[in-house]
């Protein structure tokens, strides 16, 4: 499908059509959710299974390894169905995975494996989630309107991080674990249903059916990004950033409650100045990239601001937990602002029929970095310590910009736009 650009002002006088307020809607549900979810589920390892570090680290590999396990073949199959199909059973099938954890709980059989079970096949819904709501995006607004709809998206996914994971905080800590954790189940049957009414409105046409067998196609989608000169540069680096940021993410819950000895709440609240960040980065990624050109949007808060992120590894009780939690809120603003200008840079950059292959094979480089953090931070948690993981994911994240700044993409004054 191709839309006619409009012009900025345009853009910003028209209403957004109701397919994609629904989509916006369904996000907005789904992503706190989610986050209370994401908070609840190592603190329930920890504090209620007395999970290792190892087996922290684990528990959060194997909730994005679903990308590396069927990332690349899910965009074929995605390219060939019904996107609001996709969307509407992936989230109606979490809930029923996600459920089973406080029903086990209740029932006194819940263990380590069954988690493990859980998260790994709940990231497998996650996997079609993403990937079709990223390639139906273009389909409910148009190209000419990616940025602006990236940004809406990006800001209220930042919000969910700190509402979500700020409330998950509070709940775990006056309601338990569990509790959290229905309260995730249930946000994944309500977008489900809001996601079921986008009909009407949304646009009819499909993009044409790729040639060629299953293997082909698959291969076609990540030719595509692996030869395109501004597509994979933005692959590379966004990669390192994922990985980097996890090494630091998933050993944060074993710091503040064993190390520090703070509760949910605190660690809630601290995943919740990353939200701040976010969401700010959202926020102002379309006037910085109007300004100093898309490329440099992309690169250049990684040399400004990535190096504050050793300032995480400084992290205390006292007046060091607000200093980390700065260094924590400026990684997240460089986050938030790559996500809207790559997502948007990205899909520009992709013909409708490869949509779906080109997020899948984003989605298998960007949450296999997370699993490879992961699984990282778990080894260097178990056999060396917790700080030490600490430090390599600033060290790290302080150089992720380099790709972007020695590329084409150093200079880009605005995305492409592909028929």
């Amino acid at each position: 499908m191709t839309t006619t650009p409009t012009t900025t002002s345009e853009h910003r006088a028209d209403p957004w059509p109701s397919s994609f307020r629904l989509l916006y809607t369904a996000a907005l549900i789904d992503g706190a959710g989610f986050h209370i979810g994401q908070l609840a589920l190592p603190v329930l390892a920890v504090s209620l299974l007395a999970a290792s570090p190892g087996q922290v680290g684990l528990l959060s590999a194997l909730s994005t390894a679903a990308f590396l396990l069927i990332g690349l073949p899910a965009g074929v199959w995605i390219d060939r169905l019904p996107r609001r199909a996709v969307l509407v059973t992936a989230d109606l099938t979490r809930a029923a995975l996600v459920a089973s954890v406080p029903v086990a709980w209740w029932a006194g059989w819940l263990s380590i494996p069954q988690l493990y079970l859980v998260v790994l096949l709940t990231g497998v819904g996650t996997v079609f989630a993403d990937v079709a709501a990223q390639s139906y995006l273009p389909e409910l607004v148009g190209r000419g309107r990616l940025v602006a709809a990236n940004s809406l998206l990006m800001s209220t996914n930042a919000t969910m991080q700190i509402a979500g994971r700020g409330l998950g905080g509070l709940v775990v800590q006056a309601l338990t674990a569990p509790v959290a954790i229905v309260l995730d189940a249930v946000t994944f049957v309500v977008s489900g249903v809001i996601l079921a009414r986008i009909r009407a409105d949304a646009p009819r046409r499909r993009p044409p059916r790729a040639a060629g067998g299953f293997a082909r196609q698959l291969a076609a989608g990540v030719r595509h990004v692996a030869t395109n000169p501004l597509l994979r540069p933005l692959a590379i680096s966004t990669s390192s950033i994922n990985l980097t940021m996890q090494l630091t993410t998933t050993m944060l819950p074993v710091v503040f409650l064993r190390e520090l000895g703070l509760g949910a709440a605190a660690l809630g609240l601290f995943l919740g100045a990353g939200g701040i960040g976010a969401l700010l980065g959202a926020v102002t990624a379309r006037p910085l990239a109007e300004r100093v050109g898309h490329g440099r949007a992309l690169w250049l808060p990684g040399l400004l601001v990535a190096p504050l992120g050793g300032l995480v590894t400084l992290i205390d009780t006292g007046p060091m937990l607000w200093v980390a939690a700065c260094g924590w809120l400026a990684l997240a603003w460089r986050t938030g602002v790559a996500n809207v200008i790559g997502i948007s840079l990205r899909q520009g950059a992709t013909p409708d029929a490869l949509l779906g292959r080109m997020n899948a094979t984003f989605r298998f480089l960007l949450t296999g970095s997370l699993t490879i953090g992961a699984v990282l931070a778990g080894v260097l948690g178990e056999y060396v310590d917790v700080r030490t993981a600490l430090v390599a994911g600033a060290v790290a994240n302080a150089m992720t910009w380099l790709p972007v700044f020695c590329s084409p993409l150093r200079t880009l004054d605005r995305p492409p736009t592909a028929d």
